[in-house]
């Protein structure tokens, strides 16, 4: 078991459940425990009906104490974590040059809070906006399931989960590997 645990960040109401199951499983499989934060405490409500338990509030996660942040995408996720409790906790996950990403329409929130800025990234553009919204935030659009661009991670939907936990798994390992000596 590694250490320090990786946080997956979710709406607390209208996550992606197949953006968070499929990476959480592949994490843990590999030997990663994964930790949930949430706008609210108790259960998130998955768009599907489905849910999971909170194990923090996004303001509590313990940025030294783990390893990277990951926010999951949904139709809730812009209602409930486009906000400056988000932006606060992907700047100080940046500024420590920990593995941070996004999946589908959050990857939005990552271009908001400005950590995109002359990166590469990907992210769901099933309205047609997510060039345009990148432009905004100068960000370099690159139309691919899961783009990696240093320690930043951006994925593009449902279909992209398997990959994007596969690459989660791989950034999060060199991650280790550049800072603790192996």
């Amino acid at each position: 078991m590694i250490e320090k645990p990786v946080i997956f960040v979710v709406a607390s109401e209208g996550y992606q459940p197949v953006e968070y199951q499929i990476p959480k499983q592949l994490l843990e499989k590999a030997g990663y425990e994964v930790l949930t934060a949430s706008d609210q405490l108790g259960t998130a409500k998955a768009k599907d009906g489905s849910e999971t338990k909170i194990d923090m509030l996004v303001q509590n996660i313990p940025t030294s104490d783990s390893i990277g942040v990951f926010f999951i995408g949904g139709p809730g996720a812009l209602e409930h974590l486009d906000n400056d409790v988000s932006y606060k906790l992907i700047h100080t996950i940046n500024e420590e040059k920990k593995p941070l990403g996004a999946i589908c329409i959050s990857t939005r929130i990552l271009a908001k809070a400005g950590v995109l800025k002359n990166k590469s990234a990907t992210g769901w553009n099933g309205d047609n906006e997510l060039a345009a919204i990148y432009k905004e935030y100068d960000v370099k659009y690159i139309p691919q399931d899961v783009v990696v661009d240093g320690t930043i991670i951006t994925a593009t939907d449902p279909n992209a989960a398997r990959e994007f936990g596969q690459q989660l798994i791989t950034l999060l390992q060199d991650y280790s590997k550049a800072h603790n000596g192996g």
